[in-house]
């Protein structure tokens, strides 16, 4: 079988196949032969029937597309072996498949193009000697006097209050019902959808509902009743809601306060589970965690930083398989993270969102191929290799600690080495290059592009949506 290679863009080669006459007549005869045991006639024994009858009944012009089909399948996946190609994703025929079916004779030679998408060349410009910034993040020293304060609070007693008004910070027990006016000019109040409660336990803390909501029950009394204005941001998710005037009519029924613990040693068991005797402890434990934390941050960030320079230093063509496997990769991790969170992604991920998510996901897919492409390019130069005695300890490692789950033996190791061999080239991209650590907030920030504003918009939007069913949910913890 002939067989003539040409380069193409996007990391593609182009191929033209000249199949032999031999090749296509033994197919032929095979597929023939195939539609005459296929087909029942009566007076004729099943594969027997002769061939003129096969022809008449399924038409010549689908005999051949099914044997030029075949062909071109069975030429390419030999060509690829002849030519020695480590092809990936499916071959792009270019060849118009209706001209190979009128040219094709079972007895002549027939020939068709294709391409096939190959791994491709990285060209890394330098990967090593880099002169770069990044930030130091250090401990914020307030941060364990406000966890201890968080912690306070979830141990709070609620205490009933009636001898002064509603403030920031009590909890409520009301009943609301929500009204509003919807567009058009005869349009008549409507009640709001899912905006009515009763005996519904709420704390009084900003961001819980829509603006002026919680200010509106702020200087109640318990047994009070009264009507709260409020309009719903332009950017609500429900759509015949947002931008809206409406009116709760709210009643408050009890009104409670928090008694705060003593910190004390006492507390410091309670909070821990008895994992600390003293608060000295605790406080020990949590200035370790946030120290521990502030020090990964800032490995991080120089790790960012050389990624970056790295991303900058290479050229790559990138074949559209790549691309696409890539694309929907980060789509099935976002919904499954979306499913761990019990959003129904059903409502999110649909037939008109995912060709979207994919067009946005797009610019990020080729960044992570090009980083990784890059990064792979750097172990292949340098010859760095993870090891069987250390792959096997680290997957015994993570194997203890996931000893409650489930665990695919070979995916984990697959993952395990991944992980290893990028903490490998990390640990020698930084060696041979010079890191300056300067303070946190130094280095300008990306701002977010205007999709990413919009996304981030949109959730918290959906934080107000759910905001009832949250809440309910935290009191029954």
């Amino acid at each position: 079988m002939k067989v003539t290679q040409e380069k193409l863009p996007a990391s593609q080669i182009g191929l033209e196949i000249e199949i032999t006459p031999e090749m296509s007549k033994q197919t032929y005869e095979r597929v023939v032969q195939d539609f005459t045991r296929s087909l029942n006639i009566p007076g004729f024994r099943k594969g027997k029937v002769p061939r003129q009858v096969i022809i008449q009944r399924f038409g010549m012009t689908r005999i051949k597309a099914s044997v030029v089909e075949e062909l071109v399948d069975a030429a390419l996946k030999e060509a690829l072996k002849q030519e020695k190609i480590d092809a990936i994703g499916n071959f792009q025929l270019k060849s118009q498949f209706d001209e190979l079916v009128e040219k094709f004779s079972p007895d002549s030679a027939l020939t068709f193009s294709a391409s096939v998408d190959v791994q491709p060349e990285v060209d890394l410009k330098q990967y090593k000697d880099f002169t770069l910034q990044a930030e130091e993040v250090k401990p914020d020293p307030t941060r364990v006097d406000t966890t201890i304060e968080g912690y306070r609070k979830q141990m709070a007693t609620l205490i009933p209050v009636e001898d002064r008004p509603a403030q920031k910070g009590d909890t409520t027990v009301v009943d609301y019902k929500g009204r509003y006016l919807p567009a058009g000019e005869d349009a008549e109040e409507q009640d709001v959808p899912g905006g009515e409660a009763t005996d519904f336990q709420l704390e009084l803390e900003d961001g819980r509902f829509i603006e002026g909501f919680i200010d509106g029950i702020i200087g109640m009394k318990p047994g009070e009743s009264k009507e709260i204005s409020v309009t719903f941001p332009e950017d609500y998710p429900q759509e015949d809601l947002a931008g809206r005037p409406a009116t709760f009519a709210m009643t408050l029924k009890e009104l409670k306060e928090k008694e705060l613990p003593e910190v004390d040693d006492d507390f410091a068991e309670d909070v821990s589970g008895g994992d600390f005797k003293t608060i000295a402890e605790l406080r020990e434990s949590l200035e370790k965690r946030y120290a521990d934390e502030a020090e990964q941050q800032t490995k991080s960030n120089k790790e960012q930083a050389l990624l970056d320079e790295l991303l900058g230093q290479v050229e790559v063509d990138l074949p559209e398989t790549l691309i696409e496997r890539e694309v929907e990769y980060m789509i099935t991790q976002t919904a499954m993270q979306l499913q761990q969170q019990g959003i129904d992604i059903k409502q999110l991920l649909n037939q008109d969102t995912i060709p979207m998510l994919k067009e946005r996901s797009r610019p990020d897919a080729i960044e992570r191929i090009k980083r990784t492409l890059a990064l792979g390019e750097v172990a292949k130069r340098e010859d760095l290799k993870v090891e069987d005695a250390e792959l096997n300890e680290r997957v015994r490692e993570v194997l203890t600690e996931l000893s409650d789950r489930d665990v695919d033996p070979e995916r984990l190791r697959s993952a395990v080495a991944e992980d290893l061999l990028k903490e490998k080239i990390m640990t020698w991209l930084e060696e041979h290059s010079t890191i300056e650590l300067v303070p946190e907030g130094t280095l300008k920030k990306d701002e977010p592009d205007e999709v990413e504003a919009e996304e981030l918009d949109a959730t918290d939007a959906i934080v107000d949506v759910d905001v009832v069913e949250d809440t309910q949910a935290e009191d029954a913890q």
